[in-house]
């Protein structure tokens, strides 16, 4: 965008030009349109997550734009689950597949979900889990989210059973509107959290 300044301004006129670059400067970008895909689904525990029996994330509030200190969230768009996903590093450099406070919503679960955790341990983590491995092709999924499930109020093999059960490519949303219904709560929790298919409701 070209401006052009008259020779002479009056005081006004100055201050009515100044109103509106710092509009055009500090406007905020419109927000990213929600995007449907395949992804396949996993679950991971307060029983295998690293270190085993924690619930420690690799992207807490105190550093990054999440909500949590550690994994959890009930499911509602304001307090989503922790979601791990897949990252590389490359000459030191971390980098997570999706953005450290990214939102999904998977209506199979009914729940919104936020990355604050990494998927695949080791130096080349782009060599192992939550990166490769995953169904692709025409049938298969874009990429893989690791959820997490809780399961500290479950034994492991509830919340084995549980990881096992919802395993599978299902449909994700990116950057989700608000207003999707939500059936809150741990996905192990006394029982396994029930599915609901790959059509999103609206409240």
């Amino acid at each position: 965008m070209t401006l052009r300044f008259p020779q002479r301004l009056t005081l006004s006129a100055f201050v009515t030009l100044l109103l509106a670059l710092a509009t055009v400067v500090t406007a905020p970008n419109a927000e990213a349109a929600e995007y449907r895909y395949r992804s396949y689904v996993t679950g991971y525990s307060y029983w295998d997550n690293t270190p085993a029996g924690s619930a420690t994330i690799a992207y807490p509030r105190t550093w990054y734009p999440t909500k949590h200190t550690r994994a959890g969230g009930t499911g509602t768009y304001s307090d989503p689950i922790t979601v791990a996903v897949g990252h590389s590093i490359s000459r030191g450099v971390d980098t997570p597949l999706f953005k450290p406070g990214t939102r999904f919503y998977i209506p199979n679960l009914r729940r919104y979900f936020i990355v604050e955790d990494t998927c695949g341990d080791g130096p080349k983590p782009q060599l192992s889990a939550c990166w490769t491995g995953f169904p692709k092709g025409p049938t298969g999924a874009q990429n893989w989210l690791d959820l997490w499930v809780g399961g500290a109020k479950a034994s492991r093999s509830v919340s084995d059973s549980c990881m096992s059960a919802i395993t599978k490519t299902v449909t994700a949303i990116i950057r989700p509107r608000s207003d999707y219904v939500v059936v809150s709560g741990d996905i192990s929790g006394s029982r396994c959290a029930r599915q609901y298919g790959n059509t999103a409701v609206r409240r």
